[in-house]
């Protein structure tokens, strides 16, 4: 179970403050390349799950089942595992391809959700996400700029055992320095899926 603060930044000059204010602890940058892939009729979201293939420095399949956001706080089962590269760019192009790689959480697909090749994959699309990460406080915390076809949103992560304790000191960090923000309420991909931003 993956457990996170999630804060969204109320705009492009809140996120330029924070990473100005944190330029000091930063420790590197990843730019994302985020694709999900689903049913042709939903099935996977319907059941309250994704399948996401994440391009950065590495590439990553991810299965996140049965989300949760409340007030700020995500829990979300996660099972992910690295792919090769050259792979991970035959599955984008073909993602019936996912079914001929030995993968755990093509696997998990199958076994748990009852898709296989005869039903089959369809590449949804994504979402670019650039990601500066910064060590504060003993928190590793995550500044993301997503960039979506109808906009650009902008949010902190922080993954903690005790997110109720990073809020209350990131909150405070936040409002200390006169940031904008609010709890976020929709995952990165409800926001993709929605087609607009919160």
């Amino acid at each position: 179970m993956e457990v996170e603060l999630k804060l969204r930044l109320k705009n492009a000059a809140s996120h330029k403050q924070l990473i100005s204010l944190l330029s000091q602890f930063h420790t590197k940058t990843l730019r994302q390349h985020n694709l999900f892939f689903d049913t042709s009729t939903s099935f996977l979201s319907s059941q309250r799950s994704v399948l996401r293939l994440r391009r950065d420095t590495r590439c990553v399949l991810c299965l996140k089942s049965k989300p949760s956001l409340v007030n700020g706080v995500s829990r979300v089962e996660e099972d992910e595992e690295e792919l090769d590269p050259v792979v991970a760019k035959e599955c984008i192009e073909n993602p019936s391809k996912l079914f001929e790689i030995e993968s755990r959480v093509v696997r998990r697909v199958g076994e748990e959700f009852g898709v296989g090749s005869e039903v089959g994959l369809v590449c949804l699309g994504g979402f670019e996400n650039l990601r500066q990460v910064y060590e504060w406080n003993g928190l590793i915390l995550e500044v993301d700029e997503t960039k979506y076809d109808f906009g650009t949103n902008y949010e902190v992560e922080c993954e903690s055992s005790d997110p109720e304790g990073v809020k209350k000191l990131l909150e405070g960090f936040l409002n200390e320095n006169g940031i904008e923000f609010e709890y976020s309420q929709m995952t990165k991909f409800a926001v993709f899926r929605a087609g607009k931003l919160p």
